[in-house]
């Protein structure tokens, strides 16, 4: 209704707000806000409002003796007289319902496909915001059972395994799981090619009736102990990106002529956005896999050094994909001593797992040359010296010799190592001794006893910082739980428990740890 026209009505509903006498009376219009012409009016173009308490909460303090509500274009009016009137004003608003009875249906219809439209959305944003499959699948299957009034549903999806070859999983709503665990998984007959080939929806008053059904053995139909199936529903899941078949969503129906063309609508609308949904959990898992696994493949196994008991821990980040910068290495150098390294590029992806490699490898080599830590750093810094653009390497280099049992470390901006000497507190060397590496030019080194019973744990910033804590008060934390870990009877099992801790299980950036205890019993 146009603005013009609702203004021509309502002059015509006040005109009969009259009088016995047929005199008008003076009338009002009070505008309803959305909420309260849906209350008054519901589905309805015009009514007349005579609830005393309804119109004591849209009037307070007013005598109303007569009132119309009509509905307008989103919203609506009541029209009111507390003056006398005769029985006119509720005969109008019958005469205006009836005459514009069309229009309310028409109204209510959009409502309808409104709130439809509305349905199919909520589900598509919870389906897409998820990247669990296992649980975006089950939830997608639950949500168009339930928009199709189905019995059941069924929802059987594509996945790729680490050998590039795909199998099928399914989930079931509506029945338990175990219903169908005994049957196969559905072959490409003539009634499930249509599905499984992606050529479209497939929608049935009686499925046993359709000249497809029964026609392949064994079963020729349904297997034995299968749950009846009248009405069928079938649609297909397909990627909007690469067009690729990902699945197939199954509706059955005990009940003849079960599923309409709204059902049908809707489980199409929720097919779609599972497409979108299960193209995302597949990507972000196959990314996660490949990242985590490019990471590990970067890493060494920490070789035995005699004396020394060295444990190590590389986590990749628990959220995103990327591959991230953190290193360690463990050197047994030629002469007899031991170098740990810990390393950080800022950023992640494969820049910085570039970076990183490159920056081990030339770590690695200066170290086997049996320089200095001071001088591994200063060679390292100088020949990677702008090869990391806006980015920067931090590194803790410290090198245990068996001979003297010291410990001589430099440090290019990386966090302090935790030194734990036997009976005392756990102490924190080397804080703040250089710039990162491709700024920094000099790298002072330090030297300190490292005695038979000593700890040393090199670690990452993803341990001890995350967005909701600070890092130092995340050391802090690190530095008093560290004397838990060295009294436990498994020293991994500890680590593990401090890290989730530490992380409260979900941590924004990857973590590297070593932790070396100076045994010394087979020291040279």
């Amino acid at each position: 209704m146009t603005a013009p026209d609702f203004a021509e009505l309502i002059d015509a509903v006040r005109r009969a707000f009259v009088d016995g006498a047929g005199t008008a009376a003076a009338t009002e219009v009070r505008p309803l806000e959305p909420a309260e012409a849906r209350r008054v009016l519901g589905d309805h173009v015009a009514v007349a409002v005579t609830d005393r308490a309804v119109l004591a909460d849209l009037l307070p303090g007013r005598e109303v003796t007569a009132a119309i509500a009509v509905a307008g274009d989103g919203h609506g009016v009541l029209v009111h007289t507390t003056g006398e009137v005769g029985g006119t004003p509720s005969a109008v608003a019958e005469a205006v319902e009836a005459a514009t009875a069309h229009l309310a249906a028409t109204v209510r219809q959009l409502r309808d496909e409104a709130a439809v439209l509305d349905a199919v959305h909520s589900t598509g944003r919870e389906l897409t915001a998820q990247l669990d499959i296992d649980g975006m699948v089950q939830d997608a299957t639950d949500a168009a059972t339930r928009a199709t009034g189905a019995e059941f549903g069924a929802f059987f999806y594509n996945l790729i395994d680490e050998l590039g070859e795909s199998y099928t999983l399914y989930t079931i709503s509506g029945v338990p799981r175990e219903t169908f665990d005994r049957f196969p998984m559905p072959r490409n007959t003539a009634v499930f090619a249509p599905t499984f080939d992606g050529d479209g929806t497939v929608r049935s008053p009686d499925i046993t009736r359709d000249p497809r059904f029964g026609k392949n053995a064994p079963h020729h139909g349904m297997p034995a102990g299968h749950l009846p199936v009248c009405s069928y529903l079938a649609v297909p899941v397909i990627s909007p990106t690469s067009e690729e078949v990902l699945g197939g969503f199954f509706f059955g129906h005990s009940r003849p002529d079960r599923f309409t063309a709204r059902h049908e609508y809707l489980a199409e609308g929720i097919a779609a956005y599972s497409a979108i949904a299960l193209d995302n959990a597949r990507l972000y898992e196959r990314e996660r896999t490949l990242a985590s696994e490019l990471s590990r493949s970067m890493l060494p196994v920490a070789p035995s050094a005699p004396g020394l008991d060295v444990l190590t821990r590389y986590l990749p980040a628990a959220t995103g994909s990327k591959v991230g910068g953190d290193w360690f290495d463990v050197i047994r150098l030629p002469s007899g001593a031991t170098a740990f390294v810990i390393g950080d590029v800022v950023g992640h992806g494969v820049t910085a797992a570039t970076v990183m490699a490159q920056v081990r490898t030339a770590i690695r080599c200066y170290a086997l040359l049996e320089l200095p830590p001071s001088e591994v750093l200063r060679a390292v810094s100088a020949l990677t010296g702008g090869l990391f653009g806006e980015s920067f390497v931090t590194c803790f280099y410290a090198v245990h010799r068996p001979d003297d049992a010291t410990l001589t470390f430099a440090n290019a901006g990386h966090l302090p190592a935790i030194l734990v000497r036997p009976g005392a507190a756990p102490e924190e060397i080397g804080e703040a001794l250089a710039q990162p590496l491709g700024i920094g030019t000099e790298f002072p080194q330090r030297s300190t006893g490292f005695p038979r019973g000593a700890d040393l744990v090199l670690y990452t910033d993803g341990l001890v910082e995350s967005r909701t804590r600070d890092l130092v008060l995340g050391v802090e934390w690190l530095v008093a739980g560290i004397p838990a870990v060295l009294g436990a009877a498994d020293l991994g099992q500890a680590w593990d428990k401090l890290v989730a801790e530490l992380t409260r299980g979900r941590h924004d950036d990857d973590i590297a740890l070593i932790h070396v205890h100076h045994r010394g019993e087979d020291e040279a």
